[in-house]
């Protein structure tokens, strides 16, 4: 397929605004995919090349893409730099500058769709001395036989910024019309619900498509791997043990919320064991010790568990908070001496998968009851979670107070008849804390300070999520430090921020929305300033959510709950 006909098809999408449009324009689009063998197609369409649990990272700077722009433009860096500032979109850029090149005659080579898989697909494998001249290189090849167009989304593919909306939900329905010929509303939802749960346990779009290709029984057939980052099931808020029953039903069981972050650990048929965050990020080799106590204190061939881990003081035995612990996900080196001074006990919860056998459907008390046999309890290495089932309040609280008392954030309270839904927030289990109100929120937008805090982002606009949009709700610009030294500063967060920077307008940026931060308020009004239709009064940074992304974030339906609560 010419790399062409797909860019015209990205061209469409950004054109359609409405969501039904796009779902039949990617249909209509995967109808003609599924006669064509090049399947990894369908990660472009997100302006992806990589399935959702690969690890490997395009990894490409603003900065190389100018270079790249300006050699194969034959242009200067700085030209580049000024038509950007006038644009705030390299992908125009590229697009702008690529019409204006003088052509003497048509080009002799047409970019195909393989062409510009094969060379994306290869950046990360650059590595060591002379990686980035390779890397000019490789996107030199594809920016010098390409149209304006095709230049504009080569762009926009290699800083991961597609902007063509195409979201899970929506590739997810185009799939179900491109290979069901349902005119039955009910059955394009059975449907829709199958892709989705083969999704869910795949995290690959194109396998999900190709089984699709084949019929519904192929997909009902796909089963969970280990060894493959999977996304976890995520849980509701309620703000009291009543309310908490009333949601998950009696009895319950109820364990301790802690103060942690997700780890799902999995291991496969040859015994190798992984290690995932709720963001997809391999871990393994950052937790050396907990792949040992999986090894010793876990049987079975092969599993995945869901968990938490959580760092303590390895001299006084007290936990410590997520915020201590954050350093260690994405710390590559030093790792002995991080694993003397931040060791993790691991809070087993939750399994999904056992002895080749799927877990997903299984009721929870039954899988609950399979964890219990197969974990071993071992303090401050590896455990069950502490629970207790019960449909007594009283009871129920006193395991709150015990929670509290022991230094987690709290409880949760979840169904014994309910399965494992992977990605999903749904009301199977539910959270109960002190402090109603805070909220986990993206950072879309900043802007620098002035005066003493000149050079540093000092104001954040925060969002939360509505289906797939993103919706601001606030400022916020208190919570942070002006020392690195005494906790999260605005130096730090800067520095993390810089990098997302997508346009900038005076003291103002706008960046992509990849980074969570933990929001405490004092109460939520309506507003029509943001586009959520609320405002937090008096907001303020408490800690950065290294393990979560705009996935994760509170949603707006949350929002107007705490809102009417007030």
């Amino acid at each position: 397929m010419l790399y062409q006909e797909l860019c015209e098809m990205y061209a469409d999408l950004e054109k359609n605004q409405s969501r039904l449009k796009k779902v039949e324009l990617l249909a209509a689009f995967l109808k003609k995919l599924k006669k064509n063998e090049e399947n990894d197609i369908i990660y472009l369409l997100q302006g992806k090349v990589f399935p959702d649990y690969s690890e490997k990272e395009l990894g490409i700077s603003e900065k190389l893409v100018i270079k790249a722009l300006a050699k194969s433009g034959g242009i200067t860096n700085g030209e580049i730099v000024s038509y950007w500032k006038k644009f705030g979109d390299l992908g125009m850029v590229a697009e702008h500058i690529t019409s204006k090149k003088r052509q003497n005659t048509l080009f002799s080579v047409r970019l195909s769709v393989k062409k510009v898989l094969e060379n994306l697909q290869r950046l990360p494998t650059l590595e060591g001395n002379g990686a980035v001249e390779k890397k000019l290189s490789l996107i030199c090849e594809l920016l010098a036989p390409a149209g304006a167009l095709e230049a504009k989304y080569i762009v926009r593919t290699l800083l991961v910024d597609l902007r063509v909306g195409v979201a899970a939900g929506t590739m997810r329905d185009a799939i179900a019309r491109a290979c069901f010929f349902y005119d039955d509303t009910e059955k394009i939802k059975e449907a829709i619900t199958i892709i989705q749960e083969a999704y869910d346990i795949s995290n690959d779009w194109r396998v999900v498509f190709e089984e699709a290709c084949k019929g519904l029984s192929f997909l009902e057939r796909m089963n969970l791997l280990p060894g493959r980052a999977i996304k976890v099931m995520l849980f509701l808020k309620e703000s009291s043990i009543e309310e908490g029953f009333n949601r998950v039903g009696r009895p319950a069981l109820l364990d301790y919320k802690y103060d942690g972050f997700r780890m799902l650990i999995t291991k496969d048929e040859k015994g190798t064991i992984s290690l995932f965050t709720r963001r997809l990020d391999n871990v393994t080799k950052q937790f050396p010790e907990v792949t040992d106590y999986v090894a010793k204190f876990v049987t079975g061939k092969s599993f995945i568990l869901d968990s938490e881990a959580v760092g303590y003081d390895p001299q006084t035995k007290k936990y410590r908070p997520f915020q201590d612990m954050s350093q260690r996900i994405k710390r590559k080196y030093e790792i002995k001496k991080l694993q003397k001074e931040l060791p993790v006990e691991i809070n087993v919860f939750d399994i999904l998968y056992h002895n080749g056998v799927s877990l997903l459907k299984y009721p929870f008390l039954q899988r609950r009851k399979l964890l219990e046999k197969i974990v071993a309890k071992q303090s401050y290495k590896i455990q069950p979670s502490i629970a207790l089932i019960t449909d007594e309040q009283k009871k129920a609280e006193l395991f709150y107070i015990q929670a509290l008392a022991n230094g987690e954030e709290g409880i949760m309270m979840k169904n014994l008849e309910a399965p494992y839904k992977p990605g999903a927030r749904v009301g199977y289990g539910v959270k109960i804390k002190p402090i109603d109100n805070e909220f986990d929120l993206v950072i879309v937008a900043a802007e620098y300070g002035t005066g003493k805090r000149a050079g540093w982002l000092t104001s954040y606009t925060v969002a939360c999520r509505d289906k797939e949009n993103l919706l601001e709700i606030g400022k916020v610009s208190t919570g942070l430090k002006e020392k690195e030294s005494e906790g999260l500063s605005f130096v730090e967060l800067t520095k993390k921020l810089k990098p997302f920077v997508t346009s900038e307008h005076g003291r103002s940026v706008h960046v992509k929305p990849e980074l969570v931060v933990s929001i405490v308020y004092q109460n939520i009004q309506k507003s029509p300033t943001y586009s959520s239709g609320y405002a937090l009064r008096f907001p303020r940074i408490t800690r950065l959510r290294d393990d979560r992304n705009s996935r994760d974030i509170a949603t707006l339906q949350e929002i107007k709950k705490e809102a009417e609560k007030k």
